[in-house]
């Protein structure tokens, strides 16, 4: 009886220093579908989903936006914290962990300072707005004639919203001449619609109540921090906006462009280099900070590759929030590998001011936006210049966009010097 009583202490011992020799299993970010929301300084909320995916003994996380996955793979974690830095636009969200919740803030840096907004995340939540069932009266789906309001200037911006409604759920865009909101993402509820969208570089909410199927009232336009516009829309089949090719000009007595700018390494590059000589040329104003740049390059990559044989070459030219060349390169950089770019990318040292990206090229009448297209012949002249970029969250605005470039590109093409 004393050697059994003896054997079980000597296990009970032996239990105890295992366990407390055992290092604790560091508890990772649960995986499925999360709801987060980031604040205004005015106390809205501005909600998104995301999906913490299991990826070759990692985590990555796909931010949901309509139909867009936006991935993100940089993500890291401790027992009370986690660190997810956005791959493009120079932003990230540091949280802590508060239970299986966290809390923290977005942190988007721009060329002096930083801005940063309150984030917290909830697991097991697939709702973005609403976590009960609502209804509705009116279906919006269709083309609406939209007008933004600055409150401070009271400047009026014209724009074209474009929703689709399925029962409750509402996604669409608004186009403007600059180019689009992306992907948004919300609901209708009763006599009210949400929308949101986040892309680690703008963060949107619009609300606004509805009037009947056809008139939209006392909208609310909130991005980022601290920014908020009045809006109102009225569905409008035929509502057009001013031709993109008619924003941006050269000045009267040029018909060329040319530039001798940086790419990554360091080497110089300019139009009058051999490899443009007697080539249909697409010369791409982007920043690494510009998600309407994102979606050009996305679209720009494999076009490049698809037409380089034949006599195309494309260059984009980078201006970015700050002119430290270092930074640039990085930023650059993180968009090139992400949609694997193989034409050459510029830093040009100038920022995204639109006096700055005159003065750059001041063969340019004047500058609207990011990002600006220009179309050179196989002479070298300028034939076409493009403001802004209608991208796949504008749906079939954006194949036509497609189809349009791609036929001009193919008529440069089989032009004689």
């Amino acid at each position: 009886m004393k050697r059994y009583h003896l054997n079980t202490l000597l296990l009970l011992v032996f239990v105890s220093v295992l366990s407390a020799c055992q290092v604790p299993i560091k508890e990772s970010l649960k995986a499925g579908t999360w709801r987060a929301t980031l604040k205004t300084e005015l106390g809205a909320e501005i909600p998104f989903n995301f999906v913490v995916i299991d990826s070759a003994d990692k985590k990555v996380l796909d931010i949901i936006n309509g139909k867009e996955r936006f991935r993100v793979n940089e993500v890291t974690w401790t027992d009370d914290s986690v660190f997810i830095q956005m791959p493009l636009f120079d932003s990230e969200i540091r949280a802590t962990r508060n239970g299986k919740k966290l809390a923290g803030s977005w942190i988007k840096h721009l060329a002096d300072s930083s801005v940063s907004m309150k984030f917290d995340a909830a697991p097991d939540a697939s709702w973005r707005f609403f976590n009960t069932n609502v209804k509705t009266r009116f279906n919006i789906n269709g083309r609406w004639s939209t007008n933004f309001i600055n409150r401070a200037s009271k400047d009026t911006t014209h724009a074209i919203g474009e929703f689709k409604q399925n029962g409750t759920e509402l996604t669409g865009t608004f186009l403007t001449t600059t180019g689009d909101y992306r992907f948004l993402e919300g609901r209708v509820s009763n006599d009210k619609l949400y929308l949101s969208t986040f892309d680690g570089s703008h963060a949107y909410l619009f609300t606004g109540r509805l009037l009947n199927d056809s008139t939209i009232v006392d909208g609310k336009f909130y991005s980022g921090l601290s920014s908020v516009e009045d809006w109102s829309a009225n569905k409008d089949d035929k509502a057009i906006l001013p031709d993109a090719y008619s924003l941006t000009a050269l000045k009267a007595g040029h018909s060329k462009i040319d530039f001798s700018f940086p790419d990554l390494q360091g080497n110089k590059v300019s139009l009058s280099d051999p490899k443009f000589k007697n080539k249909v040329v697409v010369v791409q104003f982007f920043g690494s900070w510009c998600p309407n740049c994102m979606d050009e390059t996305a679209y720009l990559a494999p076009f490049y590759k698809k037409y380089k044989d034949r006599g195309v070459e494309v260059v984009g030219l980078a201006y970015e929030r700050s002119t430290d060349f270092k930074r640039a390169q990085k930023n650059v950089g993180r968009m090139k590998k992400r949609f694997d770019v193989t034409y050459d990318m510029l830093v040009t040292g100038y920022t995204n001011d639109k006096e700055e990206v005159a003065k750059s090229l001041p063969m340019l009448n004047q500058f609207v936006a990011f990002p600006t297209t220009v179309l050179i012949d196989k002479s070298g002249k300028v034939r076409k210049i493009h403001t802004g970029f209608t991208g796949p969250g504008t749906g079939r605005h954006y194949t036509e966009f497609v189809e349009e470039f791609e036929g001009t590109i193919n008529d440069l093409l089989t032009e004689n010097n």
